[in-house]
Parts: structure tokens; sequence; C-alpha cells
């Protein structure tokens, strides 16, 4: 025969456990309560999904085209891969390839690396969107060593501030990074620096002839080149200067 104390406590137990999930209830309203009194946190700029801030997406695989297609400048030969890079041919005038998958419009960076192969003309028109608008870095070109954009305020990389002369050598990969950000575009050869260009009050466009190659493209003049390890990342609308 049970022991009175311990038949009282089987008779009361039912009642102290729904007292303990009521108190339970009331610490989890009130910790909501406090919760939505805090202030609200800055949310993340977006980026594309599956791709967070910061990631690397590679656009080209060292294999096949993909989404690239041939540049229809006319004039110009055929595209072909080998050995990791894309080999665009000397052509006429322009030859190239233009992406045609998704594509960034503004904060990010875009990657790859570049080399004359033949030739004493622009080894890397890298033609990128600018939010609504498209440019083109000119690397090596106007007879083999100006590098800048075309086009700024209707001016393109021969007459407008952003204007450089470097020396370039054939056979020698260089790396190019360009970055895109509601305030400016940045570009830079080999981890320096050659582009610092504002953004605020200025046209920015392509040359007529280019155009083919928009929104994203990399084309050569009269020169054969090789383009490889292709990438972009989004990065944060207000990017701190970072190493390239």
């Amino acid at each position: 025969m049970p022991s009175p104390l311990n038949s009282d406590c089987r008779r009361k137990g039912p009642d102290r456990d729904r007292g303990t999930a009521a108190w339970a209830v009331v610490v989890v309203l009130l910790a909501g309560l406090l919760g939505s009194s805090r202030e609200p946190v800055a949310a993340e700029p977006a980026s594309p999904p599956g791709l967070a801030i910061g990631e690397w997406r590679s656009l080209f695989d060292g294999r096949g085209l993909g989404d690239w297609k041939t540049t229809p400048f006319g004039g110009g030969g055929e595209i072909t891969v080998a050995a990791n890079a894309i080999h665009i041919p000397m052509g006429a005038d322009l030859s190239g390839i233009t992406w045609t998958g998704d594509h960034p419009r503004q904060s990010y960076e875009l990657a790859l690396q570049a080399r004359r192969v033949d030739g004493s003309d622009f080894f890397c028109g890298l033609t990128f969107p600018v939010a609504d608008d498209c440019c083109s870095l000119i690397v090596g070109g106007w007879g083999g060593g100006l590098v800048g954009l075309s086009s700024v305020d209707g001016q393109d990389a021969a007459n407008n501030a952003t204007t450089k002369v470097m020396s370039f050598e054939n056979g020698r990969w260089y790396a190019v990074l360009v970055r895109v950000t509601p305030e400016r575009i940045e570009c830079f050869l080999d981890g320096e620096a050659v582009v610092d260009q504002p953004l605020r009050d200025r046209i920015i466009s392509v040359r007529d002839e280019v155009i083919p190659s928009k929104p994203l493209g990399i084309a050569s003049f009269a020169t054969s080149a090789e383009v490889r390890d292709i990438r972009w990342r989004p990065i944060p609308a207000q990017a701190e200067p970072v190493s390239p």
C-alpha cells in the first residue's frame, strides 16, 4: 500500500507540470518582446542567389567555351580552347568573345589573366557592365602600350584622364582586375592600380565598334591573344579598399 506522501505526489504531479509549462510560455513571450525592442540590424547587400559576398564565380572552366560565344565583329578567326586558355586569333580588326550567361551589373570585381601572343595592339579589351551602362578597359592599345577606359564622357582610352602608357611583353601573362561600385571604377594590372575613375556626373559608354562585346566581353585588335582564369565576385556596395 503506497504511503500518503507518495499518493499525494502522484495526484499533484500533473498540476505541477501544467504550471511549469505555463511559466515556460510566459518566459518565451517575454523574451520575444524584449528582442523586438532592439535596434534593427542592417541587412547585408543583396547578392545573386547561391553566391555569397566575396565568393568567386568562375566564368571559364579551362575545357570549353561554355557561355562564351564568338563576338560577331566580322573578319576574325575561330575561337579555340587549349591548355586551359581561350585563344583569340588575330583578326583584320577586332576579334573576341562575349559572355551570354548571368553576369553582374554593380558592386562586383571581375578578374582574368591575359597575354598578347602575336601582334602589337591591345590584347585585352575587357568590356564590362557599370549599372545600366558598359565600359571597356583597354590594355596594350594604340600601338601596344596604352591603358585606359573607353569611354568617359564620350572620350576613349587615348583621350581621357585614365590614359596611361605602359610596357607589355608578348607571351607574358598579366593579371587584370576591374572593380565596379556605385561610386567608381578601379582597375589593376598585376596588383598595381592603373585606373581610379569616379562615376559622379560622368557619362560611361563604349566605342561604337565594341558594342557587340556588351554587356561582358573580351576583345583584341589585330592581335592574337589568350585569356584564362576568368571569374567574378560580388562585393559590398561600400567596398573597403582591398588588395586585388
